[in-house]
């Protein structure tokens, strides 16, 4: 890792290390399904259903016991709500079927389970079981081309550039800092460039002032 690199992590470290996860969970299933439906939707908002949705259901079994309309109406609110609640009962149908309603912990497991792609299965090993695992969304796509650290065309190249220049002891943090940078100052539209720590450092810095 260079020493530009290094100060870039240093400095987000600094700003958002305290910060965790946007998905509220207390367990690898409840980060699945807040995953699923996830897609297209804020956090906040898959916050609030799931709030709702744990409080009534709280296995695998209880998920795919459901009736696909009574799932559908109860995560309405986060879009795309027919297809994810497909998903979503497959995937606990699976999980009863083939793990014992327990959450796989490895990669090719989890992307194995219908809604869940390369992404969503590193946030789980990230978060849920906590493996190094470096989660490319549009966040961190944006974020890490800005600042030059990768310039792959699609995020499973900007995830292998990205190992290549940080530590994979801190793959799972960076992921994290990275998307509250996205999020809170480098967005896509009008990033807050004047306000960024990382101007500098950063070889389009400024462009969004």
């Amino acid at each position: 890792m260079d020493q530009r690199t290094r100060t870039i992590l240093a400095i987000l470290e600094k700003e958002y290390g305290h910060l965790k996860p946007g998905l509220s969970f207390t367990n690898p299933f409840q980060l699945l399904i807040a995953v699923i439906l996830s897609a297209q939707c804020t956090d906040v908002r898959v916050n609030q259903v799931t709030a709702r949705l744990f409080a009534k259901y709280r296995t695998p079994e209880d998920f795919a016991a459901l009736e696909q309309p009574q799932l559908e109406e109860e995560i309405r609110e986060c879009g795309l709500f027919r297809n994810k609640a497909k998903n979503i009962k497959e995937a606990c149908a699976i999980l009863v079927e083939k793990y014992g309603g327990q959450v796989p912990s490895t990669r090719e497991e989890l992307m194995s389970l219908p809604g869940v792609g390369r992404k969503s299965a590193n946030v789980i090993l990230s978060q849920a079981f906590g493996q190094p695992a470096l989660a490319v969304d549009t966040h961190v796509f944006r974020v890490s081309h800005r600042l030059g650290l990768a310039r792959g065309k699609t995020p499973l190249a900007t995830e292998r550039e990205l190992q290549q220049v940080i530590p994979r002891s801190q793959w799972s943090q960076a992921h994290l800092w990275l998307i509250w940078h996205g999020r809170r100052v480098c967005r896509a539209q009008r990033p807050r460039c004047g306000e960024c720590s990382l101007q500098e450092y950063c070889p389009t810095g400024g462009e969004g002032a």
